[in-house]
């Protein structure tokens, strides 16, 4: 790999502002794209999904924890999986605890969800010391539904807004990464927003993840609701 130039303190100068005035527009674009994430339309969650976690089977509105945003990261761990992906467990290894903090701050859950039976779970994130909450879907259409599970014998071979049945290799089922965000108001739940493929790199921390979402930033919020003290076994409580 060959290394960038020498040239003198003035030519430096005057290549960083030029490439300074790349910056800025992209920080723009980025911004305008932000709020026309914001801007996207919603549609209502009717179906009732229903998941394992630490205390037995939570619904799709009990993983809000009382918020009135969620985000779920679709981490890659099939029923017949040992370990999840690399590239989920290497975003995972690097998600800071306090990141859980910031998010509740801006009224927002963050968890976890496979299609591996929980039991499994728990036992990668003892072993990894995951700390993020975590829930399986097992026995659920949720990760159908949301396209990260792709399936031949039920014709779920959609991943990313398009056909890939490519990507099930010669097997007849396969996960894939993703991200997928909720707003609450009142008793009703919305789908707001999924990302995919190069979208589902690892997107965090807090600000990345709350861009993802109906809400944005929040900048003017108020009082943190609580902070996140972590449990012996790999899930935290949640305080306030």
């Amino acid at each position: 790999m060959s290394l960038p130039d020498v040239v003198s303190r003035e030519q430096w100068l005057e290549a960083r502002l030029a490439l300074l005035a790349r910056e800025k527009e992209f920080t723009r674009q980025g911004d305008a794209l932000n709020a026309d994430r914001r801007r996207l339309p919603m549609v209502r969650v009717d179906k009732e999904y229903t998941f394992e976690g630490p205390d037995g089977p939570v619904t799709l509105a009990d993983l809000f924890g009382g918020r009135r945003q969620l985000i779920i990261q679709h981490v890659m761990l099939g029923p017949d999986w040992e370990q999840p992906c690399p590239g989920c467990s290497a975003s995972l290894d690097e998600f800071p605890l306090g990141a859980l903090d910031h998010l509740q701050t801006r009224d927002t859950t963050f968890v976890l969800t496979s299609r591996a039976p929980y039991d499994k779970i728990a036992a990668v994130a003892e072993e990894r010391g995951w700390l993020v909450p975590w829930y399986s879907a097992h026995g659920s259409d949720f990760n159908y539904d949301f396209q990260v599970t792709l399936d031949e014998s039920r014709d779920q071979v959609q991943y990313n807004y398009r056909p890939e049945p490519q990507l099930l290799g010669g097997e007849r089922s396969s996960e894939m990464p993703g991200y997928s965000c909720f707003l609450r108001d009142g008793e009703d739940i919305y789908h707001t927003y999924s990302t995919f493929a190069r979208g589902a790199e690892y997107v965090g921390p807090t600000y990345v993840l709350l861009d993802l979402t109906a809400l944005g930033r929040q900048e003017d919020w108020e009082e943190p609701k609580g902070r996140v003290e972590p449990l012996r076994g790999g899930d935290p409580t949640f305080t306030s």
